[in-house]
């Protein structure tokens, strides 16, 4: 047996599959896992990196922050997986163009110095209060943002130095005093017009249409009269919320948990804190300090002059309040073993360098009073209540779906919920509840749809879900002439009142331009009050694109105003109402244009120089 073993692992046959199997451990495992491991960066610009955790997080900020200008609309195009793609890399080229700006910079010798930054800061109104610098408030902004304060201190360097090179760009930029004036007249330029009004509408009424017209139309355009899949729906839901509304918390179970849970309601310990900073591993530096303090010398006075804290030393080194979990593990285990105030603790080594820190001042926790804090208690206790009740009912709700699949009638009655049931309603016309991707996708699935099966219970948000049975369904269809012929009537005859509007205004330019009057004494039109217009007008796109008449003269055009009426226009005059007090602003923003201009042609210029590599885009 053994024999025969050691015959076949020797085989040509055996080997050659042993080697094609160990090829492909090499080319799919671990040659990816040495390909995707050794790459950590988003991009690569010439030699630097940049790396995916900084990309992501300046994604995820850019994310947030339209997100709260555009609401759902937002969340509505972040569903589009392409959308999603062109978001991501817009935020990664801009990142892109920084760094080649970054580099430029660097390279045309911009330079920043660490007492520009430091009074950068000191200076920055975001860390101030009461227009003094508010140390508290700046290690607290850092941490929200996830900034060292070295690493502030860095991201204010480059934006900086980047400036720098945007305001070079800006100061070369001029505008000429004819420019100037020139696109003032533009601006404030208005027109003199009168008009004529076509309304299709009124056109539309007059239309015969005949059998023929009304069948042939209804022909060509059967996909604006055919009815989509439908279905009639019945189902049930279940949720938290509505579970709420019948929870009542009493006085007394409000009091039981606020005195089991009394951290809760009580401020934390907070304590008064002041240091003295020496970055890095300089341990020596920072023994002399303290020798300096154990001999009587100033805390102040040393943090003043000693202290590598950019924010702190100016006040002395105070840091303000604190609390547990605020800051760095090993500083604030040493803050918080200092028993009184005035008591400095031993050199303390972080990730920023060695401290030492004072104990200024201690606040104790205090308690908010029940009456206080009653009303969020017993919310709280209900909205928990609601949660607990929620799942033992979903477990039970999915047990009986399940077990009677043909009715939701005993699913109902376990969870004491109402049926609902609905007409014949397309994937558009789902009600609010079931407005949701995957009970559409339950709907469509053939247990549900061709074999009437109950669905699952299928979670339609946090805490919320819903159980769903096809009750009739029909396929999509042309509806018969029969049942749209008025839709179609009133669509053909607005149709054909259009066209004949639009052929009457054409008429009507073309005979206006050679003086001839006769169509409008015909169809007793006539061109209504001279009306001054600006930029802002509806007919502007049109009548701006009129060439000025000549002296005594008028020209005519048609368009199209905001309710689909057809304008006969005429320009009596044009006229440029130069407004001085308006050539500052309009220099400055031509100003900015050409400095973006500008920009887009250094950052041009940049990208077709630099080697450029992407490695992270898609999700």
């Amino acid at each position: 047996m053994m024999d025969r073993l050691r015959e076949g692992v020797n085989s040509i046959a055996v080997k050659i599959i042993l080697g094609l199997i160990i090829l492909s451990f090499i080319f799919a495992g671990v040659g990816n896992y040495l390909i995707s491991g050794s790459n950590n960066a988003a991009a690569k610009v010439g030699g630097t990196e940049i790396g995916r955790g900084e990309f992501e997080q300046a994604y995820q900020n850019e994310r947030n922050r339209m997100q709260s200008q555009l609401g759902d609309y937002f969340s509505n195009l972040l569903a589009d997986p392409e959308y999603v793609a062109s978001f991501r890399k817009s935020v990664l080229d801009r990142m892109i163009n920084d760094l080649l700006l970054d580099q430029h910079a660097q390279a045309l010798g911009l330079r920043v110095s660490d007492t520009q930054i430091r009074q950068m800061i000191l200076d920055m109104p975001q860390f101030q209060t009461d227009g003094k610098f508010d140390q508290e408030i700046y290690q607290s902004a850092l941490r929200r943002a996830g900034f060292s304060p070295d690493s502030f201190a860095e991201y204010m360097r480059r934006d900086l130095v980047r400036n720098q090179l945007l305001s070079a760009l800006q100061g070369s930029e001029f505008t000429l005093k004819g420019e100037v004036e020139a696109q003032g007249e533009l601006i404030t330029q208005t027109r003199d017009i009168r008009t004529i009004t076509l309304s299709p509408a009124e056109f539309a009424k007059s239309i015969e249409l005949s059998d023929d017209e009304i069948e042939q139309y209804y022909k060509q355009n059967s996909e604006r009269y055919t009815r989509p899949e439908q279905v009639k729906l019945s189902y049930i839901e279940l949720s938290a919320e509505q579970l709420k509304n019948a929870i009542t918390i009493s006085d007394e179970q409000a009091k039981q948990y606020y005195e089991s849970h009394m951290d809760k309601y009580s401020s934390a310990e907070q304590r008064q804190v002041s240091h003295i900073l020496i970055q890095g591993d300089d341990e020596k530096a920072a023994q002399a300090i303290l020798d300096e303090l154990n001999a009587g010398a100033d805390f102040a006075t040393l943090a003043k002059e000693k202290s590598q804290d950019i924010g702190s030393a100016e006040e002395g080194g105070s840091l303000g309040w604190i609390e547990h979990d605020t800051m760095d593990p090993a500083f604030e285990s040493a803050a918080f073993a200092l028993k009184k105030a005035g008591d400095v603790s031993g050199l303390v080594k972080s990730d920023f360098g060695y401290h030492i820190i004072k104990l200024d001042d201690v606040k104790a926790p205090v308690a908010k009073p029940y009456a206080e804090v009653a009303a969020d208690i017993k919310s709280e206790l209900k909205d928990q209540q609601a949660i607990d009740k929620f799942y033992e009912l979903q477990t039970e709700l999915e047990k009986v779906a399940f077990e009677s699949p043909d009715s939701l009638d005993d699913a109902a009655k376990a969870i004491s919920a109402h049926i609902v049931s609905t007409d014949f309603v397309s994937e558009q016309q789902l009600p609010k509840a079931l407005n949701n991707a995957d009970v559409l996708k339950a709907i469509q699935s053939p247990e549900v749809k061709e074999d009437g099966l109950n669905s699952e219970a299928i979670e339609v948000a946090p805490e919320h879900v819903v159980v769903v049975r096809v009750e009739e369904s029909r396929p999509e269809m042309v509806l018969p002439l029969n049942e749209v012929k008025d839709q179609v009537v009133a669509q053909l005859s607005k149709l054909k009142g259009e066209q004949q509007a639009l052929a009457l205004a054409s008429q009507l330019v073309d005979g206006l331009k050679k003086g001839d009057l006769s169509l409008l004494e015909q169809h007793q039109l006539a061109f209504g009050e001279l009306n001054m217009i600006d930029r802002s007008s509806p007919l502007a796109g049109t009548v701006y694109a009129m060439a000025k008449p000549a002296d005594g003269a008028v020209t005519y055009a048609q368009a199209k105003d905001f309710d689909g009426n057809i304008v006969v226009v005429e320009l009596d005059k044009v006229e440029a109402k130069v407004n001085p007090q308006y050539n500052e602003q309009i220099g400055a923003q031509l100003a900015r244009m050409g400095v973006q201009q500008d920009l887009a042609g250094v950052l041009s210029v940049l990208r077709q120089n630099a080697d450029i590599k992407y490695y992270a885009v898609s999700q």
